[in-house]
């Protein structure tokens, strides 16, 4: 009993790998490897990319957006609704000229990390609602695991890692950041944009380094949780493949089917070629509609014998050549041509048949 219990506990420890039938079914139902921190990494470093290189357009398209607001709106002598509207739409145009390409890189960015983690997936699986996501106990449990142990460091070392990052940089480049009160507003807001491109792509790298190995624990999590017990890998063999009782049943079925017919051709044929006890070859040649004889039925042992039985019924001739017997089962199978090697002898016996027929 207890040998039993042993053996059923370790039958469903899940210790194997998962199979690409349950890979494939996670998929379908969102479970796919994937680090935020890998898609939030490559978005924060494309962006701040962009504004480093990007940094004079976009200041000379602010610039020229506030000289045109000075200059020309302050000027309106009509305030009227028609002014209004006409303001809001160049407003809308110049902003969404200068922020749309930084949405865009996010955008595309936040794409392209998700498709170098799992590939293109669309499925609502996540979506549906589950009773279970909202189980109180359930919450507890997950605010309270390893799982959310990890979460917690891994921010700790991440607010650690950035916020030493840029403090290096900062530190680095100190002394324009106490001359910073000595200069104008446009050489200020300068040091000041340059000194946070720095700092954003310092601290993205920084960001992705630890992605990486976020990624890592992900994947060991991901296998982890996918594991299978050699129970549920039998289990999904039997549900893929057929119960094996079933399918040994199906191809009883099949043989025996198979049997009926074949004994079914036995009457039609011309010869039985016997061992004579153990084998049993049953020929037929039709002249002008067949280019050369054919199996109909073969068989041993009982098989033969019910060959034979069924050809003494219907007063066909039976031969005895054992080699022949013995070649023709091993090499030709039912419904086959005979092969060109054994013409001869299957023409001698023929012949024979014919004259003995022809006697009768």
């Amino acid at each position: 009993m207890k040998l039993r219990l042993d053996l059923q506990f370790f039958a469903g420890e899940k210790t194997e790998k998962a199979t690409p039938k349950k890979r494939e079914e996670s998929r379908k139902k969102g479970q796919v490897l994937k680090s935020q921190d890998v898609t939030s990494a490559i978005v924060l470093l494309s962006v701040f990319l962009f504004l480093f290189f990007a940094a004079s357009f976009m200041r000379e398209r602010f610039f020229s957006f506030f000289r045109h607001s000075f200059t020309q709106y302050i000027s309106l002598k009509e305030f009227d609704l028609k002014a209004v509207m006409m303001i809001y739409t160049e407003v809308l145009v110049e902003i969404g000229i200068i922020l749309l390409p930084v949405m865009a890189i996010a955008v595309i960015a936040g794409v392209a990390g998700n498709l170098f983690q799992f590939g293109w997936l669309f499925t609502t699986e996540p979506l549906k609602f589950d009773l279970k996501k909202i189980d109180p106990i359930k919450g507890f449990k997950r605010i309270f695991s390893i799982r959310a142990i990890v979460e917690l460091m891994k921010s700790v070392l991440k607010i650690s890692f950035i916020g030493t990052v840029t403090f290096l940089v900062i530190w680095s480049n100190i002394d324009k950041v106490l001359s910073l009160a000595f200069k104008s507003a446009f050489d200020t807001l300068s040091t000041v944009g340059q000194l946070t491109a720095m700092m954003g792509i310092a601290a993205s790298f920084t960001l992705l380094f630890v992605a990486i190995l976020d990624f890592f624990y992900q994947k060991y999590d991901y296998e982890k949780n996918l594991k299978m017990s050699k129970q549920d890998i039998k289990d999904e063999h039997k549900n893929t493949e057929g119960d094996p009782l079933i399918k040994s049943r199906i191809k009883q079925r099949q043989r025996e089917m198979a049997m009926r017919r074949m004994m079914q051709e036995v009457p039609t044929a011309d010869v039985i070629i016997t061992n004579p006890t153990h084998y049993a070859i049953a020929i037929k040649y039709e002249d002008g509609e067949m280019e050369a004889p054919v199996v109909v039925a073969k068989g041993v042992d009982f098989i033969a014998q019910k060959i034979k039985m069924i050809a003494q019924e219907h007063d066909i001739v039976t031969v005895e050549n054992r080699p022949l017997a013995r070649s023709l089962y091993d090499q030709v199978e039912v419904d086959e041509e005979v092969p060109e090697e054994f013409f001869k002898a299957v023409a001698e016996i023929l012949a024979y048949v014919y004259r003995i027929q022809r006697k009768i």
